[in-house]
């Protein structure tokens, strides 16, 4: 076992190292770009939903009042007929990338405090670094890819994007993983 209080460094420096390269990987205009296109008639929507004030938060359309009304010929017709909808509605404000990017950098620092915990409980000082690569890979590989595919498998989310931000997962478990191997106790 390895005392939490030495795996600081490597927890905040992975953290740090994953959130560089996620800035650069969401920069590049070639591998995210078409993650959300457009809709085919973009003004046509917003004139239609605009002056309904929907206010920020997840909805699905149609949207049945419980499961009964599943069951309801007008319902099913509704299923059939289209637009079948889950969007979730922003505040209408000029976005700020302050908060979500403090958001990701907490999210990383867990990521590593938690794959931290899991190989201090199992790994002793002096381990060597393809066995702490391994455990904390694991762990990270699953904090940063693993959910994401409920979101594809519930709820539709794109398989491209889905396939993607899992290689971007796997990317980020392997900084995170390579950091913890280089700098574990000796």
């Amino acid at each position: 076992m390895v005392p939490l209080m030495s795996l600081v460094w490597p927890i905040l420096l992975s953290a740090v190292i994953v959130f560089i390269m996620s800035s650069i990987i969401h920069m590049l205009p070639l591998w995210h770009r078409s993650d959300y296109p457009g809709l085919p008639d973009e003004e046509g929507f917003r004139k239609a939903v605009g002056p309904m004030k929907i206010p920020p938060g997840d909805y699905f359309v149609p949207r049945p009042k419980g499961p009964a009304e599943m069951k309801e010929p007008a319902f099913i017709a509704k299923l059939t007929e289209g637009p079948r909808v889950m969007m979730t509605v922003l505040p209408n404000e000029h976005p700020s990338m302050g908060k979500p990017l403090a958001g990701w950098f907490v999210y990383s620092v867990v990521v590593s405090l938690v794959a931290a915990l899991a190989a201090a409980t199992v790994l002793g000082a002096g381990t060597a670094y393809r066995v702490v690569f391994h455990t904390v890979g694991l762990v990270a590989f699953a904090g940063y890819s693993l959910a994401l595919w409920q979101a594809n498998i519930w709820f539709g989310k794109s398989l491209s994007v889905t396939m993607k931000s899992t290689v971007d997962g796997v990317i980020y478990a392997a900084l995170t993983a390579g950091t913890f191997g280089w700098l574990w106790p000796k």
